[in-house]
């Protein structure tokens, strides 16, 4: 029993470490990007990420509208997807990522790895479809579908994109597994009094807004990452073969 113990112990050392080092290395890119990869595109950059967070929306509307959903729906396109400066939180994960390894549970770490893996791969896909957007159109007023659409297909990084769905679903599921477990709302309540105090308030803020959110929703939760999936899965497939309203998903919302 001893020996399985210590067997036990090593291995959440092992996946803490393991968490701690792809978290850090996320935070990293991540910051390499904030310094240099949207130079000069600032603004057509954020106009393009309210353009989508709006088609998010309309797409999702339904979700949005819903009670039970609502929490999570707005977690995925204001936290995850949205025009959000990330820069306080940046600077909050820098500081504690050793602190995270030692206190918090290897799957959190995990979950928030996955969660800052998803934001700069979508920023670094949205400044590489800004760019194109820019060269060929000059500088933008205004974006509308049909040039979204043509600029999305001109940019052709499917593979990437088909990734930051899989990202995203990943996300879903381990925010689907672990909120359930007590030991992670311990953790967190424990964790808000002290982080606050340290300066770290955005950095809470953000992992507790997914927890809540996805424990508002309960048993209901992998409807929840299956509906988002699907539909977006089906949106990119339509842009790749080139359908002629791609954006316009028969019965995913109701208006």
């Amino acid at each position: 029993m001893q020996v399985q113990i210590h067997h036990e112990q090593a291995m959440g050392d092992h996946d803490k470490t393991f968490n701690a080092a792809r978290l850090l290395e996320q935070l990293q890119r991540s910051q390499a990007f904030h310094a240099n990869g949207a130079v000069g595109i600032e603004r057509e950059l954020s106009l393009l990420r309210r353009w989508q967070s709006a088609r998010l929306a309309r797409s999702h509307a339904d979700l949005l509208r819903s009670p039970l959903y609502r929490p999570a729906a707005e977690f995925f396109l204001d936290e995850l997807y949205g025009d959000r400066d990330l820069s306080q939180l940046e600077h909050d994960l820098a500081r504690v990522v050793p602190i995270m390894a030692r206190v918090l549970p290897p799957a959190v770490l995990h979950t928030a790895g996955l969660a800052l893996e998803l934001n700069v791969l979508s920023h670094e896909l949205d400044a590489r479809m800004t760019r194109i957007w820019i060269e060929e159109s000059g500088p933008p007023a205004e974006l509308d579908e049909t040039a979204y659409v043509a600029f999305y297909r001109r940019c052709a990084s499917y593979d990437q994109r088909y990734h930051q769905i899989d990202l995203t679903e990943r996300l879903g599921r381990d925010l689907q597994a672990i909120v359930p477990k007590h030991i992670i709302h311990t953790a967190l309540k424990l964790a808000r009094t002290p982080a606050r105090l340290a300066g770290l308030g955005e950095l809470y803020r953000f992992l507790e807004a997914g927890f809540h959110a996805f424990h508002h929703m309960g048993a209901d939760a992998g409807t929840f990452v299956t509906i988002i999936i699907s539909r977006e899965r089906a949106i990119l497939e339509r842009i790749r073969t080139g359908h002629p309203r791609p954006l316009e998903l028969e019965g995913a919302t109701d208006g």
